[in-house]
């Protein structure tokens, strides 16, 4: 039995969530002071929102300690000569009956409570100040379920940690979704796994797999495990062949249109354009007859690559849009086969970011939208998982209030958000060379969007800049200002690497 005292702060949990329901439940009785009752009504509930998400990760945190704790006295009570599975069995049997859940699921919170209470003290220290949401917790668990305790500490300080040596920048952790949140985490696991990528991608390789599930209502589904250029080439090609068939008298979604555009070319035969299976018009037979009067288009993969990566000076990974880290052995590969879509770009060498272009008509060129592509990724709108190539470039501040077109005036929303800045009250901040625009709310709540997390270039040890030449490299001197603005470089002599890098750059 639970102690009085934690008894009586159960109720008062209860009592408390009493009065917060009330609230809610009478949001008319607010101060005659209020100049606008309904916005004070809608203020007032997004506060008890915003309660509600710190308050669910207490718990949370809560529950994970009590969790681990019990764990550890299961064991130490259990009789000597017990098997270590079956106290295992056990031990996760008692949990699944008192929570209602599954073996499995009590055994996976069991997992991951334990490692929260013994590999990632950040973690659960965010989680129990309510600022990390238990889905966060669990993204953090599950991406470095695999690392060293080193390796673990470094990934949990970037995201973390108040004194990391490179914080990650823009939204914090547990202001995105946690769906994001694992994107970002694993691209930053890829990038500083104590092992090699290509070791880890070579295992992979032989992991490849293609797999069928059934599902409800006379469905199933088909997934393949492929090296990351081939997945990339295959969906941006399907994509392609898909807005291809798209148009006035098309009633088809994108959506559908690539599911059926996969199972025509899937089933296709060499002496049939239709797999005539038995699919109803409206899939793969449509998707057939349609596909014949549109022309192949060439897939577009968008790989950035340091050049002395590309060169085989380094092993540092290069970038595959919309994937994430990939090893240098592809990106070097794609770029030799005349990957279609391969942009050769200049990066800042004090934080690897792209450098800003610039323009002074209303028109924005395919640079600056390639530009826009490598600096946010994605839609800026905070949550937003919409593909860069969906995206359309549009000025923040609008051409005809005054707004430029540069860089730090554009931004590349989906459609759905590019709609939502002009038909309600959502607006976007401006934003900078290297960081997307935030957003405000109606309400005037403040979002910030992702940041990618550019990072310095590797330089071969033959080719570093000399000692002390940039003042031990990282951080990099403040940059003077000159003519009233700020300069992107300081002149200074060039070293080696810089001159061999000039020298391939004007080759090209």
């Amino acid at each position: 039995m639970a102690s009085e005292a934690a008894e009586k702060a159960f109720g008062a949990i209860g009592d408390a969530i009493a009065i917060i329901r009330a609230e809610v439940a009478r949001p008319h009785c607010r101060s005659a002071s209020d100049t606008d009752p309904l916005a004070a009504v809608a203020d007032g509930c997004l506060d008890i929102l915003a309660g509600c998400a710190r308050a669910e990760a207490q718990i949370a945190a809560l529950k994970a300690e009590a969790a681990a704790a019990y764990a550890d006295s299961a064991r130490s009570a259990a009789p000597l000569d017990m098997p270590a599975q079956a106290q295992e069995m056990a031990i996760a049997a008692e949990v699944g009956c008192v929570l209602a859940i599954g073996d499995r699921a009590a055994g996976m919170l069991l997992e991951q409570s334990h490692a929260l209470a013994t590999s990632l003290p950040g973690t659960l220290s965010a989680l129990q100040a309510g600022t990390l949401s238990w889905q966060h917790a669990k993204v953090m668990v599950d991406e470095t379920v695999t690392l060293d305790r080193a390796a673990a500490g470094a990934l949990e300080a970037h995201f973390l940690g108040d004194d990391a040596s490179t914080p990650a920048r823009g939204c914090p952790a547990g202001e995105m979704p946690a769906f994001r949140f694992r994107r970002k985490a694993r691209t930053w696991r890829e990038r500083h796994h104590p092992d090699s990528i290509e070791k880890r991608h070579a295992k992979g390789v032989q992991d490849r797999c293609l797999e069928y599930t059934p599902e409800q209502d006379g469905m199933a589904r088909v997934s393949a495990y492929l090296p990351a250029d081939q997945a990339a080439a295959i969906w941006n090609r399907i994509t392609a062949i898909a807005r291809g068939l798209q148009g006035p008298h098309e009633e088809r979604t994108l959506t559908q249109l690539r599911a059926d555009v996969f199972a025509t070319a899937a089933l296709r035969s060499h002496n049939s354009s239709c797999p005539g299976h038995g699919i109803s018009s409206g899939g793969a037979e449509a998707g057939a007859a349609g596909l014949a009067n549109v022309p192949t288009p060439r897939a577009e993969i968008l790989v950035t690559i340091p050049v002395f990566s590309l060169l085989g000076l380094t092993e540092e990974p290069a970038i595959l849009d919309g994937s994430g880290p990939i090893p240098a052995s592809m990106a070097r590969d794609l770029v030799a086969n005349g990957a279609d879509s391969f942009y050769r770009v200049l990066v800042d060498p004090r934080d690897g970011a792209p450098l800003e272009i610039g323009r002074t008509s209303y028109r924005i060129t395919k640079a600056m939208r390639n530009w826009l592509r490598m600096r946010d990724g994605k839609c800026p709108f905070p949550g937003c998982s919409n593909h860069s190539l969906d995206n359309e470039a549009d000025h923040l501040l609008a051409w005809h209030h005054g707004g430029t077109t540069g860089i730090t005036n554009l931004g590349q929303p989906c459609p759905r958000h590019h709609r939502l800045k002009h038909a309600s009250g959502w607006r976007p901040t401006l934003a900078t060379k290297n960081e997307p625009p935030g957003w405000v709310s109606p309400s005037g709540r403040k979002y910030k969007s992702e940041h990618q997390d550019w990072e310095p270039p590797h330089w071969p040890p033959s080719l570093a800049p000399e000692a002390g030449q940039w003042q031990s490299q990282r951080p990099y001197p403040p940059m003077p200002t000159a003519f009233g603005g700020t300069v992107d470089y300081l002149r200074i002599p060039p070293s080696a690497g810089e001159e061999f890098l000039r020298a391939y750059l004007d080759a090209r």
